[in-house]
């Protein structure tokens, strides 16, 4: 294999999503498009990675933190034209080049590998091309292909009436050798309907010298291109799709697939059940036989085996379950660590919270880790028991096997074994509250009457 470089084209406005976020950073999966072609791309350990940009370009900067070089197209004429901007960046590169697109996120490593494979091939193409067979080739360039190589290459607006019958579309990747493919791109002229350089003429160009190219063809969702908010959400339902199955082909059961949402690295493990109306965020593990109930929020967290989570909880970064630990309805976790078997069942807050093995929170129990400027943190020590409704003023330590009394404000650390009640001495007056609803009713009486 020879040395590969990627050049990745993302310097289009993205007029039609109407945001201020550059299009190739919008998410899919809780991950930026890009970042996700770009994850394909590493995988093949390129050489070189280059990054056409235009407006934007800070964003795509920021996001990509030195991790490729960024060519800039001002202004943009066209396909053909973005690709010419990265020759200054790929230098003496003498390898194999794939051009991509910032905003076709879902090409499989897989597929990369094919296009430079064939590229490589004993017949030697000049240009390997992506196609695709789409429902309706409407909009799409077409690639006209007789005996197993590419005829030609045109645009829809250019195309005659047969070309656009032909099904089999232009994805707009290519693989090209590098000594090929700015030779090629320095003869594209913009004698087209759009005046634009397009890329495809260089198949055109290249044929018109004798060379070989050919297509190598994938399926549509791997090549579609995002453009608007309703394209967005179209790949994020496919994406969703796809890795439901997933999760049910490796053993997981989901109650309701349609209503539970994944992130992009969310990692499940075998037996898990999971209810509907579920929503992961980036960072989430779930070891085996972990159930998750409905309307669940679970982000940045990592679940031992055994747990049980739910329903309507909300797990947030930093939390850590132990085997069997348990979070039930409406508590809410944030750098939260629970020891094995413990639990905290009803309308709890835990944040910054470290929490002993086997012991109880008792519900409506808050952790007051903020005072307006810093964090603070809690320590529950095991098989602990806090009564409800108390709350927990940190920095404290509640000690082993101690019992906090319901409706107590801890601001001092409870020794292991100790029971601790911090309560207002109760006042008891007799007949009070008779007297008091009985003026009131006259006193509403009177004022009825007036």
């Amino acid at each position: 294999m020879t040395d590969l470089a990627a050049i990745i084209l993302a310097a289009g406005k993205g007029t039609r999503m109407k945001s201020d976020l550059h299009k190739v950073l919008h998410p899919i999966a809780a991950r930026p498009m890009l970042m996700h072609l770009m994850a394909s791309v590493d995988a093949l350990n390129p050489t070189k990675k280059i990054v056409v940009v235009g407006s934007g370009k800070e964003q795509l900067e920021a996001a990509l933190a030195d991790t490729a070089e960024l060519a800039l197209q001002e202004p943009q004429f066209g396909t053909g034209h973005a690709v010419q901007q990265a020759q200054g960046a790929l230098g003496s590169f003498d390898g194999d080049v794939l051009i991509l697109y910032g905003d076709v996120p879902f090409v499989p490593t897989a597929t990369m590998q094919t296009m430079v494979e064939r590229l490589n091939a004993p017949d030697a193409p000049a240009v390997v091309v992506l196609a695709f067979e789409p429902e309706d080739p409407t909009g799409y360039g077409r690639v006209i292909v007789e005996d197993g190589r590419i005829f030609k290459m045109v645009e829809q607006k250019d195309a005659t009436e047969a070309e656009k019958a032909v099904k089999l579309s232009n994805s707009g990747l290519m693989a090209v050798k590098a000594r090929d493919l700015f030779p090629l791109l320095n003869r594209v002229t913009d004698d087209n309907a759009q005046k634009e350089y397009y890329l495809t003429d260089i198949v055109n160009i290249a044929n018109e010298d004798g060379r070989i190219c050919v297509a190598v063809t994938t399926e549509p969702y791997t090549v579609a291109g995002i453009n608007s908010r309703a394209q967005l959400a179209e790949m994020e339902q496919a994406w969703q799709q796809r890795r439901r199955m997933q999760a049910m082909n490796d053993g997981a059961t989901l109650i309701a697939p349609e209503t539970v949402w994944f992130a992009w690295d969310t990692q499940l493990g075998r037996d898990v059940l999971i209810e509907p109306n579920v929503f992961f965020g980036p960072g989430v593990r779930i070891a085996d036989n972990v159930k998750i109930r409905a309307n669940s929020h679970i982000e940045g967290a990592d679940i031992s085996s055994g747990c049980e989570i739910g329903p309507f909880a909300r797990l947030r970064p930093g939390t850590v379950l132990e085997e069997k630990a348990k979070i039930g309805n409406f508590v809410e976790t944030k750098k939260a660590h629970l020891g094995k078997g413990a639990k905290a069942n009803h309308l709890t807050y835990l944040g910054d919270a470290t929490i002993g093995a086997g012991a109880n929170i008792g519900a409506g129990t808050i952790t007051c880790n903020y005072d307006g400027y810093f964090k603070y943190q809690t320590v529950i020590g095991e098989g602990a028991f806090i009564g409800s409704n108390s709350a927990l003023i940190a920095p404290v330590k509640i000690g082993r096997d101690a019992i906090v009394a319901a409706g107590s404000a801890v601001s001092r650390d409870v020794a292991d074994g100790e029971l601790r009640m911090v309560r207002a001495e109760q006042l008891v007056k007799p007949g009070w509250a008779d007297r008091f609803h009985d003026a009131m009713r006259k006193k509403k009486a009177a004022d009825k009457k007036v």
